[in-house]
């Protein structure tokens, strides 16, 4: 049997790519919200979506955008697709968690919805996002970044 090799990440990226991991398990949570496989209620899930995204998601696309990218136009073109899509994925993720936080607002197929960009979201960052980052950065800039993502 091979054995699974996870993503190599620069240690400065490892706060990010941990709340990825938290991200990707309530991706899931979403996507199975109000289905047989899902182990929890839907108000469950509604309050996981709370604990991940206020502070900590608000705070981790800020950190992305504040930093991150900053630093990375430093060193290399940022007007690229997938700059430009990680971006705009970050204005619907923050307008869907918004209305999926409203008090007055349940809809399971919005869950999913959700659940399945923010899944393709994470996803992106890790696997073509990150990588850029890390390939144009030099080590010096990676770790002057470090005490500033959390």
């Amino acid at each position: 049997m091979a054995k699974h090799k996870g993503i190599k990440r620069h240690e400065s990226l490892k706060p990010l790519s941990r709340h990825h991991m938290v991200g990707l398990h309530l991706a899931l949570k979403l996507k199975r919200a109000g289905t047989e496989e899902s182990r929890l209620t839907v108000e469950e899930i509604l309050k996981d979506a709370e604990e991940f995204w206020n502070p900590d998601g608000q705070q981790h696309f800020r950190e992305e955008e504040e930093i991150l990218l900053p630093a990375y136009a430093q060193y290399a073109e940022v007007d690229r697709p997938e700059i430009t899509e990680m971006l705009l994925e970050h204005v619907r993720i923050r307008s869907k968690m918004k209305e999926l936080l409203s008090p007055e607002h349940i809809n399971e197929d919005e869950m999913h919805q959700l659940g399945e960009l923010l899944e393709t979201h994470i996803r992106k960052e890790e696997r073509v996002i990150f990588p850029m980052i890390e390939q144009a950065l030099p080590e010096e800039k990676l770790q002057e970044l470090a005490p500033y993502l959390h």
